[in-house]
């Protein structure tokens, strides 16, 4: 019951906090005015703007953003106990993760759609645009190459999921064309391509596909290959060709597996012993497991503030909403339904894996199942390590409503595959927004049409995949810098929120300027420990990079910091902001 009652006090906390501090950020601190022109209305080439509804766009968004994120980093950051990572969860997504999403949906559309490296040069200066540009390139390129193996290994972990996960393109490609071309029912159209998709998950428990090696290139290899392919015809495409629709049917089956998981701990709670059994906060960590201070707040990341977000929201989301009040509901409450998905996924992995765990033969329950479970740091093990706590834990609580776990199972793999792909299509799209503003800014003129620019950023991306050898897997060994570099574009984005509120006076940017200094301090933290790291294990190529990028971002602080110490009036005039 107690996990029950935990579940209850954060949902209840998720509804208030979007109803007071959401609606107060919206209505006095951004002043959201639906008389204001939005770039999907007032560019609207039929292409990437593109004026969607409101349920649709929210769908995009949600799916973009909560990749395998919210999943992987509660399912690690237990390790130091389930309170401190509610409480990050929690509060974090309230007034950090939520005001940074919102805020650059709305500093961006306020700008025609223009991404936060633009909003930077208008709003600190001209010369660290290339500095975000660098910051923001190196995350995209990372989490494109990674996000193909990381797809790739759900595919060999859960082989049930490929059919469901790939047929799911002709179904929204169907949906988008019923929709928009011949006017169907949004409704209808949405039931028949939900139940669609759920006919493929059955058809795929029943045709497991795994495919072999293909001339010395490994299955591995051979599905990074085909998932860029499929990224660079989904970053061509108009958005609501396949893109949007794809997020919209995937952010139902969210919905279904959120209310499948809900109703499982509600029937666990009721029916068994459904208690919460890792330590409340556990001061016997193994060995090997960073300190909680920095490094939960980097692990935990998507389920409390992530700067990917900031990328999407200045990026497909700005260029598709119709009506600046969307932006609260698409930016604030996507924000804090990740959360939710947070929240569940330290059910699963706190009380869910204590229903049952199978450890050869024998089974365990209660602390025994979760000390068996984290006897290790799972943070430094393979993919199937992370993901296994949240798919057998979820598949306990699917199965006190009658579902039977090879069944969860299935579900957990389709779900988990497709919101990886979801978010590896989007992040091409935003590469290729990324690479055709720096093409503009040069006046590279061949380059700022969308194939060149999509066929640059697979390419670059393909090039660090396979840098080390035919698997696909070279981009695994930037992948340490990934969760403190994300986090820093977090703090960046949030300074740029910061000098956006302060060009309109009064003391409203406040409240982007808190979570802002904190996250700076956590995340200059974490990078320096980082790099004591690197240096100690002799990787100079970590070493090297991590600096560089360290050194970018404290240079972007300090010429944000000389524009924010202006007077108001000075900065507004300097800016000319919308």
């Amino acid at each position: 019951m107690e996990t029950l009652i935990l579940l209850a006090v954060c949902f209840a906390g998720y509804i208030v906090a979007y109803n007071t501090y959401g609606r107060f950020l919206a209505r006095k601190i951004f002043r959201l005015d639906n008389k204001r022109e939005v770039p999907s209305r007032k560019i609207n080439d039929g292409i990437d703007y593109v004026p969607s509804k409101r349920g649709i766009i929210f769908g995009h968004h949600y799916t973009s953003i909560a990749g395998t994120g919210p999943i992987v980093g509660p399912a690690i950051g237990i390790i130091w106990g389930w309170l401190p990572a509610v409480l990050w969860i929690l509060l974090g997504s309230i007034f950090m993760g939520a005001v940074h999403d919102f805020g650059s949906l709305v500093v961006s559309m306020r700008n025609e759609g223009r991404s936060v490296s633009e909003a930077a040069a208008k709003y600190i200066n001209k010369r660290v645009r290339f500095i975000f540009f660098a910051v923001v390139f190196l995350t995209l390129l990372i989490v494109i190459a990674v996000f193909g193996v990381v797809i790739a290994s759900v595919f060999t972990l859960f082989p049930n999921s490929v059919i469901p996960v790939w047929l799911q393109i002709p179904i929204a490609v169907v949906l988008g064309k019923a929709v928009y071309k011949m006017g169907a029912n949004v409704n209808i159209s949405t039931a028949a391509a939900v139940i669609a998709m759920y006919l493929m998950i059955i058809a795929g428990s029943y045709f497991p596909i795994e495919i072999p090696a293909v001339m010395g290139i490994p299955s591995s290899g051979v599905w990074v290959i085909l998932l860029l392919i499929y990224a660079w015809i989904a970053s061509t495409l108009p958005v609501t060709t396949l893109l949007q629709p794809r997020d919209y049917i995937n952010a139902w089956q969210l919905f279904i597996a959120l209310t499948l998981l809900i109703a499982g701990a509600v029937f666990s709670g009721f029916s068994t012993d459904f208690a919460i059994s890792a330590p409340m906060i556990n001061k016997d960590v193994p060995d090997t497991t960073p300190a909680l201070w920095p490094f939960m707040f980097v692990i935990i990341a998507c389920g409390a503030v992530s700067g990917f977000h900031s990328l999407v929201a200045s990026g497909t989301s700005p260029k598709q909403v119709e009506k600046e009040s969307d932006s609260l509901f698409v930016g604030y409450g996507s924000m804090l339904l990740e959360g939710v998905l947070a929240l569940l996924v330290i059910v699963c992995v706190s009380a869910g894996i204590g229903m049952a765990l199978e450890v050869d033969g024998q089974i365990l329950t209660g602390s025994a199942a979760w000390n068996e479970q984290y006897s290790t740091y799972i943070g430094s093990h393979g993919l199937d390590s992370k993901l296994r706590p949240v798919v057998l834990g979820a598949a306990n609580m699917m199965g006190s409503i009658g579902i039977p776990a090879a069944v969860g199972t299935t579900l957990m793999g389709v779900f988990i595959a497709s919101f990886a792909s979801t978010t590896l299509d989007t992040s091409v799209r935003l590469q290729r927004y990324v690479v055709g503003e720096l093409a503009q800014d040069f006046k590279i003129g061949w380059l700022k049409n969308r194939w060149a620019a999509t066929s640059l950023a697979v390419l670059t991306a393909a090039g660090l995949a396979f840098a080390n050898g035919a698997g696909g897997k070279g981009a695994l060994v930037l992948w340490p810098l990934f969760g403190s570099a994300n986090q820093l574009l977090a703090a960046l984005a949030l300074l740029v929120v910061t000098l956006y509120l302060r060009t309109k006076g009064g003391k409203k940017f406040i409240f982007a300027l808190i979570p802002c200094i904190f996250m700076l301090i956590i995340t200059n933290w974490a990078m320096v420990l980082n790099e004591i790291r690197f240096a100690d294990n002799g990787n100079t190529l970590l070493v090297i990079i991590g600096g560089l990028v360290f050194v970018l971002a404290l240079w972007v602080t300090i010429e944000a910091a000389v524009v924010f110490c202006r007077k108001p009036a000075e900065q507004k005039s300097s800016a000319s902001p919308t």
